[in-house]
């Protein structure tokens, strides 16, 4: 049996392309999720995976959900921090429940499910994180104020964590990603989704496998010593 990964935010768009390209490469993946029912049960159907409902933005949630992952599944020692909301508002039109969303989603959620899985692979000895960021964490996006402050404090957050993981075998990283091909994305309107890839020097959207092939390499085994990097996969949009 493969090493046990879990992806949050795991049934649809990157998350999903996430998990099933770490199942393919052999891991034993579990998804989460939170609201969507009838896309998560979907996505069971079709990949055969382990999907467990909880809110990755309340931490009760988590402990309970962790826990009965590693009862019915076994010990996490892969996890993807993927989960994530958009609430656009230019800051002079957003209001705090906005604000306060997207914080608990993005950013408190990296706290609550690393929390419930560092112990037990501080014991283990072993243990890969990939935190995933965005391109509008590194440059800023006007209308993001909040999404891009929980994108760049992720940051902030896996550069921490790797150091006091390096000396458990416990590697921390974040993943950049770009503008992908996703539901989320392709609701943006159309003249605006023409402007944003006008900008993007390939020229096109990523495909979300593009971004789950570099999970997949931040979370092997022979990754070890790459802890504490942000991976930027962008199409040259931003370049650090």
């Amino acid at each position: 049996m493969g090493r046990i990964a879990v992806v949050t935010g795991g049934t649809r768009g990157i998350g999903a392309a996430i998990a099933l390209r770490l199942q393919k490469a052999g891991y034993n993946v579990v998804a989460t999720y939170h609201s969507n029912d009838e896309a998560a049960n979907a996505f069971k159907a079709r990949s055969k995976m382990p999907v467990f409902k909880f809110d990755v933005s309340a931490f009760d949630e988590c402990s309970a959900g962790v826990k009965r992952i590693q009862q019915e599944v076994g010990p996490i020692e892969i996890l993807v921090n993927n989960a994530g909301i958009t609430r656009d508002s230019t800051m002079h039109k957003m209001d705090y429940e906005q604000w306060e969303q997207v914080l608990r989603t993005n950013l408190t959620s990296c706290f609550n499910m690393c929390r419930n899985v560092i112990d037990g692979m501080r014991a283990r000895k072993f243990g890969r994180i990939v935190n995933i960021s965005s391109v509008n964490g590194q440059a800023g996006m006007y209308g993001q104020t909040n999404y891009s402050a929980t994108k760049a404090g992720i940051i902030g957050f896996t550069k921490a964590l790797a150091l006091e993981g390096a000396s458990s075998g416990i590697t921390v990283n974040a993943l950049a990603s770009g503008y992908v091909a996703t539901e989320m994305v392709r609701s943006v309107p159309e003249k605006i989704l023409e402007k944003i890839v006008a900008k993007i020097p390939v020229g096109r959207l990523a495909d979300p496998d593009e971004i789950a092939r570099g999970v997949e390499f931040l979370v092997a085994d022979a990754s070890a010593y790459t802890t504490g990097s942000t991976l930027s996969i962008n199409g040259g949009l931003y370049m650090d």
